[in-house]
């Protein structure tokens, strides 16, 4: 277990940066914190790349002087557009029976990292689940004894262009890269149990540009897809519907209940400037409820791709800032998948939000999670 380390969420709307510790009680305690809006990214494209450098550095001086301390290494969060995962089973068998060792866990590792793709690295690699000799399924298998040992990994790949940009500007900064980290991997490793993955999670992080949609099981992804459309196309299309500020339909949206049947004469209210503003509930309400409805469906579309049976009893987990908040957004959600809808926030001492996940599950995962960390991550050249 790390003293201390520092990680970088980057989000479609802002870049956060935590200098961390273990506490007590499998919690730990945030020593310093950097949130710079910036530009974001769309369609796996930064949207202002010549001022990503600057809201980088800004975010990481406002944690170190929080933290007091200079940050030299860091972990680096990969968001899910610029991701993609692929399972394998890679089998190997011995002359006899024999203890399996981590060389051995190591191998399956690599054996299976021999893509030849030419514009995605391999950034993790965790398991679903080691079988062996076709009968013991484990998540550990290093000391129990086999002949034949299969594993079903998940390599999480990264595009290139993403990892080289990310490379210039920490050398510029001089500060090292100790790891990229899937930033769906951290956030299901950190919000789910073992008992509860083992079973299959279905999680959709919506944030305020980019929506990911995961399938994960053990210590793994088994499937992952991601759309540019999150909380902020709701502000947009109120700006534009209402013919509001952008800001003064933010304020609305936050204010938003969808489980309220509203009338005509029913209105919102929200502080101006210099006095309070009003507009309708019901059309607030419906412009609201289209635009998520909108986000179902791409959502569908992620599902539609995922090659794993996804029984209906299987509940969608939401996390992120672009729709959790929203009071009653569950409800329209499960009616349009027709699935069970929960919110998952982080389980801690911290008092966090579904906007924390990512942040947190990163922060999670580099403190050594597990211990499993060295394994997870896969150095790229």
């Amino acid at each position: 277990m790390k003293e201390s380390v520092a990680i970088m969420d980057i989000g479609s709307s802002s870049i956060v940066t935590l200098v961390g510790e273990n506490g007590v009680n499998n919690t730990f305690n945030i020593l310093g914190r950097g949130e710079v809006s910036y530009a974001g990214f769309q369609n796996a494209e930064f949207l202002e790349p010549e001022n990503l450098k600057f809201a980088i550095a800004s975010s990481i001086s406002y944690a170190e002087l929080q933290a007091e301390s200079k940050i030299t290494e860091i972990y680096l969060g990969v968001p899910g557009e610029f991701c993609s995962c692929v399972t394998k089973t890679i089998n190997l068998t011995f002359p006899k029976h024999k203890k399996i060792s981590r060389f051995d866990v190591e191998n399956i590792y690599k054996i299976g990292r021999n893509f030849e793709e030419t514009d995605v690295s391999v950034i993790n690699n965790s398991v679903v689940y080691f079988e062996l000799d076709e009968s013991k399924r484990v998540i550990d298998p290093i000391g129990l004894k086999a002949k034949k040992i299969a594993g079903n990994i998940s390599y999480i790949l990264a595009m290139n262009s993403y990892l080289k940009m990310m490379k210039q500007i920490f050398s510029e900064l001089k500060i090292t890269i100790l790891g990229f980290i899937s930033s769906v991997l951290a956030e299901c490793l950190y919000l789910f149990e073992p008992s509860v993955r083992d079973k299959y999670v279905l999680l959709v992080d919506s944030g305020y540009i980019t929506t990911n949609v995961a399938l994960a099981r053990g210590n793994a992804l088994l499937s992952l897809n991601s759309f540019s459309m999150g909380g902020g196309y709701i502000t947009s299309d109120l700006s534009q519907c209402l013919k509001i500020t952008f800001n003064e339909a933010e304020r609305l949206k936050h204010k938003v209940v969808l489980a309220w049947d509203a009338k005509p004469t029913d209105t919102y209210e929200i502080e101006g400037d210099e006095y309070l503003l009003t507009y309708s509930a019901k059309a607030t309400n419906e412009i609201v409820t289209d635009r998520v409805e909108m986000i179902c469906e791409y959502i569908q579309k992620c599902l539609d791709l995922c090659v794993y049976d996804l029984p209906d009893f299987l509940p969608l987990y939401i996390t992120g800032g672009g729709l959790s908040f929203i009071k009653g957004v569950s409800h329209i959600i499960s009616k349009k998948l027709k699935r069970q809808v929960k919110i998952v926030t982080p389980q801690s001492l911290n008092q966090l939000k579904p906007y924390d996940s990512s942040e947190e599950g990163l922060l999670n995962l580099a403190l050594g999670y597990g211990d499993d960390l060295n394994e997870i991550l896969v150095k790229v050249k």
